[in-house]
């Protein structure tokens, strides 16, 4: 049995679907060529690469800092630790990573002033203490450091989406509201929105954190889009795929939030209206995120 951060990262977040695995992770790859860029990585650095997940970045990082480099694979999940460094063997670059079990807003494992570079994708988001997550990443920086880092800034969707208004995932479900308002339940129960660490920040919060941290020269792009064009529904994924996909590793599955919030004849009337509209992407698309890049 995988830990949830494993099985939501390898099957969960794609509904176990091969292909759209494939797809969802090519969909990462500018963000993770941004996030680098960003970083400015030479030869010889080392990258730690905080929440690292199965390595898109720090895989990503390996020719960029050289064979003279290191990079610190990081996460608090030991089976995606397990399985980054069997990739790492598969791929013959074993020798210049390195597996560390901690969390952001913990890396006393690590020396002051010990690595060249921060990463993170999608990490201060399951984090509660985020200034204490910065200060860690200040003080392991040497002096020069940058920090590079791309957060979902979520607030933007939960302020102007929500059952309550008659929307659900994008949709207009005015005609089964009440039943949206009940599976919407579902998720808020376990990620109130103005308490849940996925929630509670928006990217002032990020600038605020990083100067407060110590950086001496902070930047940030904000990034906000609503689409005609549902994002967070991608045109080749089924209803099926929809059903069986979780959005983080904290909440259900659609049609496990549907199971328990709805009778069986709520769950037909609920999918008889929306099912169509997903099929036929007349959803509306609603995102936003941030990228930072710090220097110590």
């Amino acid at each position: 049995m995988r830990d949830r951060w494993a099985e939501w990262l390898l099957k969960r977040r794609f509904s176990g679907d091969p292909e759209q695995r494939k797809s969802f992770l090519e969909g990462l790859l500018p963000w993770r060529d941004r996030i680098l860029e960003n970083a400015a990585v030479k030869e010889g650095e080392t990258l730690l690469d905080v929440g690292a997940g199965d390595g898109l970045i720090a895989f990503g990082a390996l020719d960029l800092v050289g064979e003279t480099g290191r990079i610190v694979f990081s996460d608090i999940s030991q089976d995606l630790l397990d399985y980054s460094r069997r990739l790492a063997e598969e791929t013959d670059v074993v020798d210049r990573c390195e597996f560390l079990l901690a969390p952001a807003d913990d890396l006393s494992a690590l020396g002051d002033a010990s690595v060249d570079v921060v990463t993170t994708r999608s990490v201060l988001i399951y984090v509660k203490d985020k200034r204490r997550a910065f200060g860690e990443f200040y003080r392991v920086l040497k002096p020069g450091g940058r920090l590079s880092i791309f957060e979902p800034i979520n607030r933007f969707n939960t302020v102007n989406w929500s059952a309550e208004s008659g929307v659900y995932m994008g949709h207009d479900v005015t005609p089964v509201k009440d039943l949206a308002v009940r599976v919407q339940a579902i998720y808020e129960r376990i990620q109130p929105r103005e308490t849940d660490p996925m929630l509670d920040f928006d990217e002032r919060d990020l600038l605020a954190h990083a100067e407060t941290a110590g950086f001496g020269e902070v930047h940030l792009e904000y990034e906000a889009n609503i689409t005609r064009d549902n994002l967070y529904l991608s045109a080749d994924r089924s209803w099926e795929t929809l059903l069986k996909t979780s959005g983080n590793p904290r909440i259900p599955t659609l049609e496990e939030a549907m199971n328990e919030a709805l009778t069986a004849r709520e769950i037909e009337r609920f999918t008889a209206h929306l099912r169509p509209l997903v099929e036929r992407n007349e959803g509306k698309g609603m995102s936003a995120h941030a990228f930072l890049l710090a220097t110590k």
